[in-house]
């Protein structure tokens, strides 16, 4: 048996397929709830990636026959010392070693380039949810990683959510969010919120718990934020957005972010949701959260599930998604690997 590992040229559209198939073999095996894997999205990871990340993948054949594929991001901009990765085999070729041999390959790059850290994310089974193997996790802990952050994937069914009891949260939060007034957009954001969604997302890194994770905070200015959103319009994600404006100052001081991929129709990311520290204890995260649901369904009739990724000690969060109606469905785990 011999297994051979090549980089991936963005030009090769051989082994961008063969990278394809894998990763939705694995994903179909792993993770059987969620979408098929987008065709679109996975290219453009590889084209058109995020502003200041630099992808470096690579694909292992076991005697000829492509069998995994790496992707590692290495940050440019901010976070010069990390990198993250995925690393996926066919079911069809697990236990024969080509997942050590694409880790392997996988630090000789990052240490080429100077690297220190690596993060990777593996899922698990919760107690009252549904199978997940744990070899993900499992390998990550062989290889020296530790757990850095936990996490849990929390699912809306729109089939289960009642209209009237979210009108009643919505009712319910609006006295607080007196001085505030809510917008909402399509795709990039307007010139006149730009810069503020620019500042609100360079705080992610800042507010949301990190666990152990050794990671920097992002630096965001406007022509980073187009760019990422160039790159999520690549990707072909159509992305629908909420936010609160105070009144007095007329800045964006909450934001929340909702996309649906181009390959299904019904099933949506929950991205970032966020309130200036300033501003916080209005209610506006749950304002912005729960009419930004509404906004998507009005323009996605066929959206049937959400899907929201938060850190397991995010109280916060967790709490206005749990009142809006997501419930567990398995746990994350963020492992950190030191070179």
């Amino acid at each position: 048996m011999s297994i051979t590992i090549t980089p991936i040229d963005p030009a090769d559209q051989g082994a961008l397929d063969a990278a394809y198939r894998i990763r939705a073999a694995a994903e179909a095996a792993d993770l059987p709830d969620f979408p098929p894997l987008c065709r679109r999205r996975f290219d453009a990871g590889l084209r058109h990636p995020m502003p200041g990340g630099m992808p470096v993948w690579a694909l292992a054949r076991r005697d000829g026959v492509p069998a995994g594929y790496l992707g590692l991001i290495l940050p440019q901009l901010d976070n010069t010392d990390n990198a993250t990765v995925d690393l996926f085999v066919d079911p069809a070729h697990r236990r024969h070693g080509v997942g050590r041999a694409l880790h392997e390959h996988g630090l000789r790059v990052l240490r080429e380039r100077g690297r220190k850290r690596v993060v990777g994310m593996a899922v698990s089974a919760l107690p009252d949810g549904p199978d997940r193997d744990g070899a993900g996790g499992a390998f990550a802990a062989a290889v020296g990683g530790r757990p850095a952050l936990a996490m849990v994937r929390r699912r809306l069914d729109f089939a289960r959510l009642d209209p009237a009891a979210l009108d009643a949260l919505l009712a319910d939060a609006r006295p607080g969010a007196a001085g505030y007034r809510t917008v909402r957009w399509r795709g990039p954001a307007p010139e006149e919120y730009v810069a503020d969604v620019a500042h609100l997302e360079g705080r992610l890194m800042t507010d949301a718990p990190l666990g152990d994770l050794e990671w920097e905070p992002e630096r965001i200015d406007v022509e980073r934020m187009r760019g990422m959103e160039r790159a999520l319009d690549a990707r072909g994600r159509r992305c629908y957005h909420h936010g609160a404006v105070h009144v007095a100052s007329g800045r964006l001081v909450a934001w929340t972010l909702l996309d649906v991929g181009p390959s299904v129709s019904w099933h949506a990311l929950q991205q970032i949701t966020i309130v200036d520290p300033a501003h916080r204890g209005h209610r506006l995260g749950l304002l912005a959260k729960a009419d930004n649901l509404r906004y998507a369904l009005a323009h996605e009739p066929e959206l049937r599930f959400v899907d929201a990724f938060n850190a397991a000690a995010n109280g916060h969060m967790i709490a206005i998604n749990e009142r809006v109606g997501f419930r567990p469905v398995d746990a994350w785990t963020d492992w950190q690997l030191t070179l």
